[in-house]
């Protein structure tokens, strides 16, 4: 590569492909560096005609509201074009022993107290009364009763209690597409890649399209899905599967109606463990979007599809549930052995996919856009320098991920399935987590047991799974100077308080969401 090549800025981003990943990264890249001015860096999105969104991910993370925030998406449009509802945790039923009364949540407030003090140790000598989640948290309290996070006089993307959002992913695409083309200055080109174009020392120079002919740029992002056309096929970067750990590898979707226009809109992601896996359950204003991703090594397609009409008759009765029709999704779970290859970089299940346990899907799409748009090379020359610093911290977050959504299967008590007891086999449970577990044997997680400041699951939620599924943490001699109980009945009186407060407060999660539709949002 000569000089004038490494020191040539980057100016010109090419996506290939759309859905959520595309033009989520089209969005972000194109406001912060200005695409629609004449001095800004040019993106463009290339996408085939013919292949649609897949739509597993329907939930997201409360960082998606900073996304659309900056990006100057009306938080009241997206409920108005995507089917949005509000989402405030996730509650997690028949993981640890498979009995009715087996369930704990995962909310997404941080707990009442969490940096003034130690919790854990005096919220176990009542752990017999309650809950983790409930001594620390109004979240689940207001799950329960369908509650949203704020109120119709809170302004656009504030927040009375912390929440994300349950959405339709394919018209999240759809939507994020026409406001990145009509006000970001995205330039959408439909087309089909038919070949990529090399330089003479292996970049890549340009797509090749059917009908445009080839469209140049200084930086390709990935974005065609599984397909992986640009990092997979073309500079056929390994994929690592991580199927020995995450057994699950087939999903069953579906669309549920509601039986009537009224019915409740669930606050929170309903995750239900069943003999092979799991069945989400979120909640849309129109309708509900439920699946079941299990391992095909424990189950049959015919097996699982029972259990899922089983689980899906309960609530809208056999004859109904008898006649929707399942969508069979492929899960390979995994990822690429880096992410970032000369100048291309894949996000989305172009650089890997895993189960959606904790909705990682959208929220790594947001995450890699971000650092992509906020540290994009100056020219070539660098470009291999941040590549290497985009890889070890990508590489560090889905490890992470992958032990987070680990964690959630090894605790469990269940014996009826080889499924769960194959799951909690030492072999399949990565090193880094086995160790993690023996330290939290002595202590809590915290901070310090993480390397990143912005980790994906802080620890505050490791804690939320840990003793939601029942784990116990040792006291020490030492443990008594630090751990102050009069402190911690401070803030779990507290956080009592704050709950009734908001539970007379709050108006239901389908109330809210109707008068969004009706009124807007106050803008900010």
């Amino acid at each position: 590569m000569n000089e004038s090549t490494m020191n040539k800025s980057i100016k010109k981003i090419v996506i290939v492909g759309g859905g959520s990943a595309g033009w989520i990264t089209a969005g972000v890249i194109a406001a912060e560096h200005r695409s629609n001015s004449e001095n800004g860096v040019k993106v463009t999105l290339v996408e085939s005609p013919d292949v649609g969104p897949i739509g597993v991910g329907e939930g997201t993370w409360p960082t998606m509201r900073d996304t659309l925030a900056k990006i100057g998406v009306s938080e009241t449009d997206l409920f108005k074009h995507c089917d949005a509802s509000f989402k405030q945790g996730a509650k997690f039923a028949k993981w640890v022993t498979g009995e009715q009364d087996d369930a704990y949540y995962h909310p997404l407030v941080v707990p009442n107290g969490y940096t003034k003090t130690d919790l854990v140790y005096p919220w176990q000598k009542h752990r017999d009364k309650v809950s983790f989640a409930n001594a620390v948290s109004f979240q689940g309290h207001l799950c329960e009763k369908h509650l949203a996070p704020k109120q119709i006089t809170t302004p656009e993307y504030a927040a009375v209690a912390n929440y994300a959002y349950h959405l339709n992913a394919p018209k999240l695409g759809l939507f994020l597409r026409d406001h990145c083309i009509e006000k970001l200055g995205v330039t959408h080109v439909v087309d089909h890649v038919v070949a990529v174009n090399s330089t003479d020392d292996g970049d890549i120079a340009s797509v090749a399209t059917k009908i445009n002919g080839n469209i140049d740029g200084d930086l390709f992002i990935d974005c065609t899905g599984f397909a992986s056309i640009l990092l997979g096929k073309h500079f056929e970067i390994p994929f690592v599967s991580k199927k020995d750990i995450l057994f699950n590898d087939t999903a069953l979707a579906t669309h549920v109606p509601y039986l009537d226009d009224e019915d409740p809109i669930a606050s929170h992601t309903i995750s239900t463990a069943q003999s092979a896996g799991w069945i989400w359950d979120i909640g849309l204003p129109i309708r509900r979007g439920v699946g079941y991703a299990y391992s095909s090594k424990y189950s049959s397609q015919q097996d699982a599809e029972n259990e899922l009409r089983q689980y899906i008759s309960q609530s809208i009765g056999k004859e109904r549930a008898a006649k929707l029709s399942f969508k069979k999704i492929p899960i390979n779970p995994g990822h690429r052995e880096k992410f970032w290859h000369r100048n291309c970089v894949a996000i989305g299940m172009a650089a890997g996919f895993l189960e959606p346990l904790e909705a990682s899907a959208l929220v790594l799409i947001e995450l890699a856009a971000s650092k992509i748009s906020k540290e994009l090379p100056a020219n070539r020359e660098v470009m291999d320098i941040t590549a290497k610093r985009y890889n070890d911290q990508f590489l560090y977050r889905w490890d992470r991920i992958i032990d987070f959504l680990k964690l959630h299967y090894i605790l469990t008590k269940r014996t009826d399935s080889q499924y769960w007891i194959d799951n909690c086999q030492p072999e399949s449970i990565p090193q880094s987590l086995q160790d993690l577990m023996k330290l939290w044997k002595y202590q809590p997680p915290s901070s310090a047991d993480f390397s990143q400041v912005d980790e994906v699951f802080p620890s505050a939620s490791w804690q939320y799974v840990l003793y939601g599924m029942g784990f116990h943490t040792e006291s020490r001699a030492t443990d008594r100077q630090y751990v102050d109980d009069q402190k911690a009945e401070m803030f779990f009186s507290q956080n009592m308080a704050t709950t009734n407060q908001y539970l007379q407060a709050l108006p239901t999660n389908r109330e809210l969401v109707k008068k969004i539709l009706e009124f807007g949002m106050l803008k900010v």
